[in-house]
Parts: structure tokens; sequence; C-alpha cells
């Protein structure tokens, strides 16, 4: 089966491989359950034998797996505006006001500027977010971040994150299949240093608001 699919590849013209890269990258958005990545791998082992250009090699998959984050993105940000577009915290929406009585407006509101950094950080890098990087679009969209920040972001993750598997699977050689094992040696501490700095910022949020409700509350009690 293997060797089937390579002989295809092998005799398969060019443009319909970029084509397909295209597409794989773009749908890994919506099933990111699923293995794709390591065709793009497979493509990068093929620059041996084919015509394949690298630059086209890495351009069609961070090209479509831009775009699929960006879609998913912008779906989410139509809730994300709805939740920030009420200066009154009054919408005509019964979820989102129900929304506002737990976390009221103004707190959303400093929520939304205070981690804003971190979700740039976040797509910047999403590629390389073991287990939790399709969450990352749906998140920033609902945080209605500034959109051409987050294309800029999303192309220079998607595009370092095609690099990686497209020279994973050219210096893997035969051994392309276990690109799973060559990432992991980045995926795994990135992962790692953004959920410690994610953990650190919500403990110090945290800490921050008790405070100021205690001294709120210190000031109200003050005769």
């Amino acid at each position: 089966m293997r060797e089937t699919i390579i002989s295809f590849l092998l005799s398969a013209d060019p443009f319909s491989l970029y084509i397909s890269l295209f597409l794989i990258s773009f749908f890994k958005n919506f099933i990111p359950f699923l293995p794709l990545d390591i065709f793009i791998a497979l493509i990068g082992f093929l620059l041996f034998y084919t015509k394949l250009n690298i630059f086209m090699a890495i351009f069609w998959p961070s090209f479509g797996s831009t775009l699929g984050f960006i879609s998913i993105y912008i779906l989410f940000r139509k809730f994300g505006t709805r939740i920030f577009e009420h200066d009154n915290g009054i919408s005509e929406y019964q979820w989102l006001n129900r929304i506002y009585k737990r976390f009221p407006k103004n707190e959303l509101t400093a929520l939304r500027m205070r981690f804003s950094k971190y979700g740039y950080f976040a797509v910047l890098i999403n590629r390389f977010l073991l287990g939790s990087r399709s969450l990352i679009s749906p998140v920033i969209g609902l945080m209605n971040l500034n959109a051409v920040m987050v294309f800029i972001a999303a192309g220079l993750s998607a595009t370092a994150w095609n690099s990686l598997l497209i020279y994973g699977g050219y210096y893997l050689g035969n051994k392309w299949e276990k690109i799973g094992l060559f990432v992991e040696i980045y995926t795994v501490p990135i992962t790692v240093v953004f959920f410690l700095m994610i953990i650190i910022a919500v403990i110090k949020y945290i800490r921050e608001r008790k405070a100021e409700l205690e001294g709120e509350k210190a000031f109200t009690l003050k005769p």
C-alpha cells in the first residue's frame, strides 16, 4: 500500500499535488484529529525524486492552513463582536445577558485587553501546540482580536510548521513516517512553555482582581 501511494504520487502532476497540499491543510483546521500532516512530510521525502518546487511545497499548505484558520476565526468573531459591542452590557440575546450577569461587561473588556498579547502569541505558535491548536482559532475569534494581526501571525505559524514538515520528510528520507517523533522535539517544549505562561498570567490576574475587590469592599465599609 505504501509503495503504491508513493508510485502514484511520483507520477502525479506537480500542480495537482500542490492543490492537494492546499486542501489537506485547509480542512485540517476542521478535522484536526486526522493525521493529515504526514502527507506533507511525504511530499518532503518526494522532493528527492520529483520536480516539485520546495517553495511551492511549503507555500500551498501554508496558504491553505492560514485560510482554514481565518475561516474559523471569522465565524467565531461574529459572536465575539456581539459580546463586546454593547456599551451598557445589555443585549437582545438572552444567552449574552446571562454572560453579562456572571461576567460584567467592564470585566470582560478588561480581561480581553489583558490577555490579547497572549492571544496573538498563541496564534503565532498555534501550529506547534500539542492537542490544543484546534481551540486557538475559536478562542481568538471570541476575543475579537485584530483580523490583520491574526492573519499575519497565522500565516507565519503555518509557514514555519510546514517548513518543518517538508524539511523533516526530506531529512528522514525513507523514515518519513516517523515525522511525529521528529516534530515532538519542537512541539513539546513550546507547548509546555506556553501553558506555563498562561497559568502564571491567570494566577496573577486572579490575585490582582481579588486585591481590587477587597480594596473596594474596604472603601465601601469605611465610615
